[in-house]
């Protein structure tokens, strides 16, 4: 009896493992570079695979980009601002960020950023909605409770394939799953059901998980063998209804002075998938 309450104490405490990963890592980190170096938008009418990530206030979405830079660099950068002590949203703008392939051009795919979701305030979901089919231009600065309207200067009137969202990202911290409020879930919900609509691909990234598990902060190795990690994946995923081989646990670069494999590995697997869902997509159309 002692033995099952400490387990269940450890478990509730993010600490207990599996004796074998429960996610498998089926390629090595050279293998997902080479794939991401080498990858074209196959639809010429497509220039860049468009990611828009979206999510709760203080998630880490501005901090992935960061990550995913930082991988492809091979150094920690830090291009797109956050912010780790305002309780509000501390992106502004809708804005596209682009990496650098080499000094003369860049990766085939932009992400973009935008205002998070909060329990009263935050971005409008209707904006959000018209961003994933493309009628949001870059710099456009959303007002909580107001929605973009076709007059506005920012509304482009006239979006190309190239303007529409190809996949379409949740980002959600990982530690969180469990304390997020109805009304965010109500909202991330709403854009996922107008993006099934219009037949846009969704994946899910959870983020912190070193923060969420001590055997993860010990090794992030370890990362697909937490129980606790296993747990919220499963939560999250009838919270969203977003398939678990959809959902990415990754811990972004945050107090690292250099980037290391082990930290690239998670990230590295969740952007591949996000180019082969967002690439399928515009196959199809």
């Amino acid at each position: 009896m002692h033995i099952y309450m400490y387990i269940s104490y450890f478990t509730a405490m993010g600490g207990a493992s599996f004796s074998q990963p429960w996610r498998s890592m089926p390629w090595t980190n050279e293998e997902n570079l080479n794939f991401i170096k080498s990858y074209k938008p196959q639809n010429n009418d497509v220039e860049n695979l468009r990611i828009l990530l979206h999510g709760p206030v203080g998630a880490g979405k501005s901090s992935f980009i960061n990550s995913v830079e930082s991988v492809l660099l091979g150094r920690v950068t830090g291009r797109v601002m956050t912010d780790t002590i305002s309780g509000c949203s501390f992106t502004k703008k809708y804005k596209a960020f682009k990496i650098h392939k080499d000094p003369e051009s860049f990766y085939p795919f932009i992400f973009n950023d935008t205002m998070g979701f909060e329990q009263r305030n935050g971005v409008n979901v209707e904006d959000i909605k018209l961003a994933l089919m493309g009628h949001v231009t870059e710099g456009y600065k959303p007002i909580p409770g107001v929605q973009l309207k076709e007059s506005d200067q920012e509304y482009n009137s006239c979006p190309s394939l190239d303007d529409k969202v190809h996949a379409l990202v949740c980002v959600m911290p990982a530690d969180l799953v469990s304390l997020i409020s109805d009304e965010v879930v109500k909202k991330m919900r709403d854009v996922r059901l107008a993006a099934s609509d219009m037949g846009i691909p969704q994946l899910a990234i959870l983020t912190k998980v070193d923060e969420a598990c001590p055997e993860v902060k010990n090794n992030i190795k370890n990362v697909y063998e937490s129980i606790y990690l296993k747990e919220q994946v499963d939560k999250f995923s009838l919270m969203l209804g977003i398939p678990q081989n959809c959902i990415f646990l990754v811990k972004n670069y945050e107090s690292e002075l250099q980037t290391n494999e082990d930290i690239n590995g998670p990230i590295l697997i969740a952007l591949r998938q996000m180019i082969v869902y967002g690439e399928d997509f515009i196959n199809n159309l």
